[in-house]
């Protein structure tokens, strides 16, 4: 019977090129979606956990046998389930009122549970969860865009010196496109040697059925708006 505290140098080298494998399988789909974690970082992620997994359970073979030593070959894989937390807390962005990065932070944690699977020699399930991780994010992504997806928000900001003029032609303009005003928000603010401006921060809905061209007129509509003197979008 095969020796389960022992492992050869050709099967240690077959799973780390698996984990590398499958790693960048599924760092090539945040590579090609332009997101912070790429190809590289989950190439990383993987083959990271992959070498502490069998750390775990090959690295400390010769103390099997010694008196008053337990050995647990789970004991790295829960280091690392925790340690990669602050890795994905990294890419999650908090920006105004949206929340960026969470599908990419989540996806870090998965590969790093595929790095362990595979480690731990499970190579069906690591192959299926990643099959399983590139259908979510790239299938699924084109379904929730498509179906799913709500209406669009987005932050309009005008400096304005009649806020009053302003805010009775943006209404009416924002009534005639049926664009939903979600909330202003004002704030003060004076340029040396100009009179005393008011910045307006106009969050409007548009319907997920709108693309970005009614924007675009609405935009080029409020700059020739009485009193408006610099727009932009975010």
């Amino acid at each position: 019977m095969q020796n389960p505290w022992d492992i050869s140098e050709l099967h240690i080298l077959i799973r780390l090129l698996l984990a590398v494998l499958l790693g960048g399988l599924v760092g090539f789909e945040r590579e090609q979606s332009n997101h912070a974690a790429g190809f590289r970082t989950n190439i990383l992620v993987c083959l990271g956990s992959c070498l502490l997994m069998l750390l775990s359970m090959y690295g400390f073979a010769a103390f099997v046998d010694e008196p008053n030593v337990r050995v647990d070959p789970a004991r790295l894989a829960a280091a690392v389930i925790t340690g990669i937390g602050f890795l994905g807390a990294g890419t999650i962005l908090f920006t105004g009122k949206s929340i960026t990065g969470l599908t990419t932070a989540a996806s870090l944690w998965v590969v790093s549970a595929v790095g362990l699977a595979v480690g731990a020699g499970f190579y069906f399930a690591s192959g299926v969860t990643t099959i399983m991780v590139l259908v979510t994010l790239w299938a699924f992504n084109k379904l929730e865009k498509r179906y799913i997806s709500a209406k669009k928000e987005y932050l309009i900001k005008i400096k304005a010196c009649e806020v009053s003029r302003t805010m009775r032609g943006l209404n009416a303009l924002l009534a005639e496109k049926k664009i939903v005003l979600r909330k202003i928000q004002l704030e003060e603010c004076k340029d040396e040697g100009e009179e005393e401006q008011v910045m307006l921060q106009v969050y409007i809905t548009l319907p997920k059925s709108k693309k970005s061209e009614p924007l675009l007129s609405i935009l080029d509509q409020i700059k020739h708006l009485e009193g408006v003197r610099w727009v932009s979008s975010e």
